[in-house]
Order: structure tokens, then sequence, then C-alpha cells
């Protein structure tokens, strides 16, 4: 099924970025699960692979490969491990901010030092007291000569740890027109950093509080105009944000699914493999079509974006599928192994424990079926995709010669 979607040199990255994670991150784990610290050096050896570059474009330094390209990437990376699995996923999100709205100085500063792993950037929108309701925040950016003076605090910020620059949504103003966005370098004063503090998953992920205490920042580091804040948040969210959280939610899931397998198969019970339980082989083979399902449906919302077609609800779609699916599968997985699933010597406890933390980003699930529904009667607001198609189709010029030579073939 997912060669209809990909060409070889999408399987060719596939091949890579497994083996990097198989070389690199596996054997890193244990150490992030016990000390539950932010990975910073796997972290930023992830970055200098080119990775966090996949969409951005060769003029930049970029890989200019797409979203489906970029899905591999984080799926096969969450595949190994769920947080680093994140850390790709939510520098995308910097990433997205400056394609779509940065000038040219903007990206010509930035996008070449992101590409090469130098930057890795984050988007902090989320406050406590509003949480999921964007307008619903506080903090604030106000002129002052060529500055502005920005007041408040941001929460759950991915990568708040590791990254160099915050991609920051501030109120300027009223209303939805009151919003706007700021580019913050990590050392720029009046801006802290919480202290880190471990959640129930995705150890070694850092998503913590930003905390601006009249920090100035230049109004040439705006993105957009003033009151643009709202469409960097949206279109971010939208395009960026739950395609790479599907694509975390996918390599879980199939790892959960692989483990559980390995499960079936060597485990005996009554003289036979635990797979051949007939009450056994039905959860696997209920997980097994979740996993089938989530990825046709990853695949498929990516594809169309690759395209620059419409594809708003197929990206809602496979966020709250693959979101889901993973959910049910790691608890069925845990099922399965029943007492030996608690301990740490088999991973499924980890999987589940980092399945949960993919629901509320970009939207919950019930967010996701809101959007669905208004869909369905017709009362959408516009796509995201439609409007930036010319920024997020892939461009063929920005692969490299045989990637072009393969596509042409297929």
């Amino acid at each position: 099924m997912q060669r209809y979607f990909t060409k070889q040199w999408h399987e060719d990255l596939r091949g890579r970025v497994r083996e990097f994670a198989e070389r690199e991150i596996r054997p890193r784990i244990p150490e992030m699960e016990a000390s539950r610290a932010v990975a910073l050096e796997v972290s930023r050896l992830i970055a200098q692979q080119g990775w966090i570059g996949v969409t951005i474009g060769r003029t930049y330094g970029g890989m200019g490969a797409g979203h489906l390209a970029k899905t591999i990437i984080i799926e096969e990376l969450a595949r190994v491990c769920g947080a680093m699995g994140a850390v790709v996923q939510a520098s995308q999100l910097g990433v997205a901010k400056i394609l779509h709205f940065g000038n040219d100085v903007q990206k010509d500063t930035w996008l070449p030092r992101i590409a090469s792993g130098e930057c890795m950037p984050t988007i902090a929108t989320t406050e406590e007291e509003s949480g999921g309701h964007v307008l619903g925040m506080t903090t604030t950016a106000v002129r002052d000569g060529s500055d502005y003076v920005l007041n408040g605090h941001k929460v759950f910020v991915g990568n708040s740890h590791v990254g160099d620059l915050h991609g920051v949504i501030v109120r300027t103003g009223k209303g939805s027109r009151g919003l706007s966005a700021f580019l913050v370098e990590k050392d720029r004063p009046g801006l802290t950093l919480a202290e880190h503090r471990p959640a129930m998953g995705l150890h070694g992920f850092s998503f913590g509080k930003l905390i601006f205490n009249d920090c100035r920042v230049p109004a040439a580091n705006m993105l957009g105009a003033e009151g643009q804040g709202l469409e960097v948040a949206y279109s971010s969210s939208v395009l960026y944000g739950r395609p790479n959280l599907t694509a975390v939610s996918l390599g879980i899931h199939t790892a959960v699914v692989e483990e559980t397998t390995a499960l079936c198969i060597e485990r005996e019970r009554y003289g036979q493999p635990l797979g051949e339980l007939s009450n056994i082989k039905v959860k696997l083979g209920l997980m097994q079509h979740r996993l089938m399902t989530a990825r046709l449906a990853a695949y498929h919302s990516v594809y169309l974006l690759d395209q620059g077609q419409p594809c708003d609800a197929e990206l809602m779609n496979a966020k709250y599928l693959n979101v889901e699916s993973a959910r049910q599968s790691a608890r069925d997985s845990m099922d399965i192994h029943a007492a030996s699933g608690l301990f740490t010597d088999r991973p499924v406890e980890r999987y589940l424990r980092d399945a949960e933390h993919i629901y509320a980003p970009a939207g919950t699930s019930d967010i996701q079926l809101l959007r669905l529904a208004e869909e369905a009667m017709g009362t959408t607001k516009g796509q995201w995709s439609e409007r930036l198609a010319d920024v997020v189709r892939t461009d063929p010029t920005n692969l490299s010669a045989a990637e072009q030579l393969e596509a042409a073939a297929v």
C-alpha cells in the first residue's frame, strides 16, 4: 500500500533513517528513560542529519523533499523512540512559520541554519489559562520605538529546552486581528526558561515553559504583518502540527504491532505460540487492521499536501485516526502482555505512555471531530492547504538529479 504513495527514493530515505535510529538512538533509550532528562546530545545529532530541513528548499540548503518524506522521517524515528520523533516534529513547526510568513531576510538568515542543524526552531502559542483557545492568550507585545516589549508566558513549547529560535504568538491588539508573531532568540534578555519537568512519557523530549519579562525584540523580528499571528498559529498547526503528530503516532503504532507480534510468536501457551490462541489472534488482527488503515490515512493526507491540493479535512482525519488507533493498540498490547507488560524489560509500557502524549497537541481528538463535522456541514472557513498551496507544494526542482530521474521513471 505505501508504495502507491512513495517512490524508491522515499524508501531509500526510510532505510537511512531506520538504520540511524537503530544505531544511534536505541542504545540511548535506557538512559533516557532512567534519567528523564532532556536528551540534548541526541537531539542535536538528529538535527545535524539535515532532516529538520526536509521541507526547506535546496535554495536554502534544505532537502526540498516534501511532507511525505517528512512523515517517513518522523515515523521511523518514532518507531524506535517516540521522544526523538517528537523532537523532529516540534522543530518542523518552527520551520513552517518561517516558510509561510518569513520575509526574504528572515528566510536567508534562518533557513540555512535550520537545514544544517545549527538552529532548532520552536513555536510557542499555548498559555496555561487559555489552553487550546488561541484567542484567549494574554501574553503581550507593546511597541516601543524600533522594538516590541514582550511580557507573559508560554507553556507546552515543544523543544523548549533545545530550541534556539522561538516563534512566539502574542497579543498586540484586540480580537482575532490583535495577535502577532515574533522570532525570539533563546538568549535574548528578558526571556527565561522554566526548569524542565519530566512527564509521563516521551522521556528525552522537552515541552516546557517560556517566561517573558520585559523581553525586548526588534520590530524586524516580526513574522508577517502585525495582526497576522492567528494565521501563523493556525497554518502551522494545520499544515505541519497535525501531519507531524500523525507521523509520531504512526511510528509508535508500528512499534506496538511489531513488539506484540514478536511476543505472540516467541511466547508459548499450552504447547503452542501465544498468537495461535484465537482470542489473542483476533486482538493482533485488529491491531494490524488499525495500523494499515492509519498508515493509509497518514500517507494519503500528506501526498495531497505535497501536490498542493485542498486537504485540511484529510489532515485532521489522519491525526484523529492515528492518535486513537495507536492508543487503542497500545492498550490491547498491554492486555496481551498481561503482567509482563508492566515491567520495563519490554517496551510496550513505554509505547503506551508515549502514545498518550500525542492526544492534545494541534487539537485534541474532539477538536478534530468538531472540525470534521464542520466539513460535513459545509461551514468551514476556508482551507489552509489551499491558501498556502504554492508554499507547501513540493517543487520537483528541489529534488536531486537521481531523485528526479527516479520520480520520472515511476
